[in-house]
């Protein structure tokens, strides 16, 4: 189980997170709601880990300062300061939001870059499982992943963690900017990495009406606080969210 328990981020004066406790047991799928400028993405680097090293990188350069509070629990164990590869290597993996796939490599290229984690068994393994949950990368195995469209980078970029072998996927925002037919790819093949691997995901995304199908449990975000959470029936039961986060 992952938990973040009364997270809090500052960005020197900014409050970007405010008092938010998120888990996600496993095998279950969550989804995290919100508008632009939410806290969404700040809450995936505090649970990846990430946001210790943009601390870090802004201390180095004079930059803005940024605080943490809160606790970050990993299966019972306090991992708030442990660092986002040693997280990666317990099963925490994060799929950034928008790709960030290298372009200059190939797809094949791309995929062993995300396996420096696995054996080579293990990696040969997992590109078989990559290219059969998404077979339309086996097309474009040599091309530059800077040539693929917007939906095939996102299979890259989703694909390339999995070879990380992870426990916890967190998908930022793996929607954004797709058309229907490549969301339905994506969403598809989200719920088929959970129940054929038995992986825990907490996806995030700005519009909830394509996720709501098969997540397990959602939070909503507004201004940084988590202003609702409940099962995909007590969401979609409330009008004002059905209004700004479900099109309905």
């Amino acid at each position: 189980m992952l938990e973040g328990r009364e997270l809090m981020v500052f960005y020197e004066n900014m409050l970007a997170l405010n008092n938010v406790s998120i888990q996600c047991g496993d095998g279950k799928i969550i989804g995290v709601f919100g508008s632009n400028s939410a806290g969404k993405s700040t809450l995936m680097y505090t649970l990846s880990g990430i946001i210790l090293d943009i601390r870090k990188k802004e201390e180095m350069r004079g930059g803005e300062r940024i605080s943490l509070f809160g606790n970050v629990l990993f299966n019972g164990e306090d991992i708030s300061e442990v660092k986002p590869h040693v997280r990666a290597k317990m099963g925490i993996v994060l799929c950034p939001e928008r790709r960030r796939i290298f372009p200059e490599s190939s797809v094949l290229e791309n995929l062993k870059i995300g396996a420096y984690l696995s054996t080579r068994q293990e990696a040969k393994d997992n590109i078989e499982y990559v290219l059969d949950l998404f077979p339309r990368l086996k097309d474009h195995l040599k091309r530059q992943g800077g040539f693929l469209s917007g939906g095939e980078q996102q299979m890259l970029a989703i694909g390339r963690a999995l070879m990380a072998k992870p426990k916890m996927l967190l998908l930022d925002e793996p929607l954004l900017g797709l058309s229907p037919a490549y969301q339905d790819i994506v969403i598809n093949g989200t719920k088929a990495i959970r129940d054929s691997k038995g992986i825990s995901i907490i996806v995030t995304e700005q519009y909830a009406r394509p996720i709501i199908p098969i997540i397990d449990y959602g939070y909503i975000l507004e201004n940084g606080s988590n202003v609702l959470s409940g099962t995909k029936e007590e969401l979609l039961d409330n009008p004002d969210v059905k209004s700004a986060y479900f099109g309905v």
